[in-house]
């Protein structure tokens, strides 16, 4: 398999890997990727447009968080066998972000913002995430940058 994040827009690349599922009868991969195909295809028709490689890593975000909350679920459940397949699904999807920040990465951007600006406390908050999610685009996830900005913006001043 190519790696699916680096060739042509990112329908063009769903498409074929579903082709490419489907001709080696992987039936779990192929359902994986055609739900995700059709997130694609309804969110193309909403905006009336082709989705971007931001907007397609949103909607794989999205699919991978429903896929740990449906684990998470069937863990609670005493179902091990249906979390198990959540999780390979998740895993499938994660293959279709693009490279993350590190979180070190992250940690001394948000630094130098939060010391360009002499930003403070919890208000801060707000700007630093819309910055850092423009600054990262699809490789960063909020939850990461949320998490490392209240770290940061907690740190005492010296």
């Amino acid at each position: 398999m190519v790696a699916p994040a680096t060739i042509g827009s990112p329908r063009a690349d769903l498409e074929r890997d579903v082709k490419e599922a489907l001709r080696a009868r992987e039936t779990e991969r192929l359902q994986t990727l055609r739900m995700l195909l059709a997130e694609v295809k309804n969110k193309s028709i909403e905006l009336g447009r082709e989705v971007d490689r931001d907007e397609f890593a949103a909607l794989v975000r999205k699919g991978i968080k429903q896929r740990h909350e449906a684990a998470h679920q069937y863990e609670l459940g005493k179902r091990p066998e249906l979390q198990a397949k959540e999780l390979r699904e998740a895993a499938q999807l994660e293959l279709y972000l693009p490279a993350q920040a590190s979180e070190d990465d992250l940690r001394r951007a948000i630094q130098e913002l939060v010391a360009e600006r002499g930003l403070s406390g919890p208000a801060a908050i707000g700007p630093v995430m819309k910055e850092m999610l423009k600054r990262f685009g699809g490789a960063a996830d909020g939850a990461t940058v949320n998490r490392v900005a209240r770290e940061v913006l907690s740190e005492p001043r010296g």
